[in-house]
Protein backbone atom coordinates (compact mmCIF):
# COMPACT_ATOMS: atom_id res chain seq x y z
CA UNK A 1 0.00 0.00 0.00
CA UNK A 2 1.14 3.55 -0.76
CA UNK A 3 2.28 5.62 2.16
CA UNK A 4 1.69 8.98 0.28
CA UNK A 5 -1.21 10.33 1.63
CA UNK A 6 -4.52 11.46 -0.01
CA UNK A 7 -4.30 15.10 -0.20
CA UNK A 8 -5.96 17.62 -3.27
CA UNK A 9 -2.75 18.02 -4.32
CA UNK A 10 -2.29 14.46 -5.50
CA UNK A 11 -5.79 14.07 -6.80
CA UNK A 12 -4.88 17.21 -8.99
CA UNK A 13 -1.75 15.45 -10.10
CA UNK A 14 -3.36 12.55 -10.73
CA UNK A 15 -6.50 14.53 -13.16
CA UNK A 16 -3.28 15.56 -14.95
CA UNK A 17 -3.40 12.15 -16.60
CA UNK A 18 -7.20 12.85 -18.03
CA UNK A 19 -6.80 14.29 -21.13
CA UNK A 20 -9.91 16.26 -23.10
CA UNK A 21 -9.31 14.18 -26.37
CA UNK A 22 -10.57 17.32 -28.62
CA UNK A 23 -8.30 19.71 -27.24
CA UNK A 24 -5.09 17.10 -26.57
CA UNK A 25 -4.71 18.90 -23.12
CA UNK A 26 -5.28 17.45 -19.56
CA UNK A 27 -8.58 18.63 -17.66
CA UNK A 28 -6.05 20.64 -14.84
CA UNK A 29 -3.57 22.32 -17.25
CA UNK A 30 -7.30 23.16 -19.00
CA UNK A 31 -8.59 25.04 -15.47
CA UNK A 32 -11.93 22.33 -15.83
CA UNK A 33 -11.21 21.06 -12.37
CA UNK A 34 -13.02 23.43 -9.64
CA UNK A 35 -12.69 21.96 -6.92
CA UNK A 36 -11.70 18.38 -4.85
CA UNK A 37 -13.49 17.58 -1.62
CA UNK A 38 -11.82 14.46 0.64
CA UNK A 39 -14.65 12.60 2.86
CA UNK A 40 -12.46 9.91 4.59
CA UNK A 41 -12.65 7.63 1.19
CA UNK A 42 -14.98 9.85 -0.19
CA UNK A 43 -13.61 12.01 -3.11
CA UNK A 44 -15.60 14.77 -4.73
CA UNK A 45 -14.65 16.57 -7.71
CA UNK A 46 -16.37 19.69 -9.09
CA UNK A 47 -15.43 20.58 -12.53
CA UNK A 48 -16.85 21.72 -15.59
CA UNK A 49 -16.17 21.03 -19.55
CA UNK A 50 -15.39 23.51 -22.33
CA UNK A 51 -18.83 23.73 -23.67
CA UNK A 52 -22.31 22.61 -22.27
CA UNK A 53 -23.17 20.53 -25.31
CA UNK A 54 -19.51 18.33 -25.45
CA UNK A 55 -19.94 15.06 -26.52
CA UNK A 56 -17.22 13.42 -24.42
CA UNK A 57 -19.12 14.69 -21.46
CA UNK A 58 -19.79 11.23 -20.30
CA UNK A 59 -15.74 9.50 -21.57
CA UNK A 60 -15.01 12.82 -19.59
CA UNK A 61 -16.08 11.95 -15.94
CA UNK A 62 -15.45 8.65 -16.28
CA UNK A 63 -11.95 9.25 -16.73
CA UNK A 64 -12.12 11.50 -13.94
CA UNK A 65 -13.73 8.77 -11.70
CA UNK A 66 -11.67 6.16 -13.26
CA UNK A 67 -8.07 8.22 -11.86
CA UNK A 68 -8.82 8.78 -8.54
CA UNK A 69 -10.57 5.19 -8.00
CA UNK A 70 -7.10 4.24 -8.74
CA UNK A 71 -5.55 6.09 -6.00
CA UNK A 72 -4.99 4.30 -2.34
CA UNK A 73 -7.49 5.12 -0.23
CA UNK A 74 -10.27 5.80 -2.53
CA UNK A 75 -13.17 3.94 -1.83
CA UNK A 76 -15.85 6.33 -4.22
CA UNK A 77 -15.79 8.99 -6.60
CA UNK A 78 -18.43 11.65 -7.28
CA UNK A 79 -17.61 13.85 -10.38
CA UNK A 80 -19.94 17.28 -10.41
CA UNK A 81 -20.15 18.87 -13.73
CA UNK A 82 -21.23 22.29 -12.92
CA UNK A 83 -21.96 25.43 -15.44
CA UNK A 84 -20.90 28.37 -13.16
CA UNK A 85 -18.68 30.02 -13.47
CA UNK A 86 -18.71 28.75 -17.76
CA UNK A 87 -15.45 28.07 -18.73
CA UNK A 88 -12.95 30.14 -20.55
CA UNK A 89 -9.36 30.03 -21.89
CA UNK A 90 -8.64 32.36 -19.09
CA UNK A 91 -8.83 29.89 -16.16
CA UNK A 92 -5.82 27.82 -18.12
CA UNK A 93 -2.45 27.27 -16.78
CA UNK A 94 0.59 28.78 -18.70
CA UNK A 95 1.26 24.80 -19.62
CA UNK A 96 -2.03 24.46 -20.97
CA UNK A 97 -2.30 27.68 -23.19
CA UNK A 98 1.49 26.85 -24.69
CA UNK A 99 0.09 23.71 -25.38
CA UNK A 100 -3.62 24.93 -27.12
CA UNK A 101 -1.58 27.62 -29.00
CA UNK A 102 0.79 24.81 -30.92
CA UNK A 103 -2.83 23.31 -32.22
CA UNK A 104 -5.05 26.21 -32.47
CA UNK A 105 -6.04 30.05 -32.69
CA UNK A 106 -8.32 31.57 -30.16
Amino acid sequence: MNSTPLTETVIRETLRQVMDPELDCNLVDLGLIYGIQINGGQVTVTMTLTTPGCPMHDSIAAGVRHAVLALDGVEDVTVEIVWDPPWHPAMMTREGLERINQTRSW
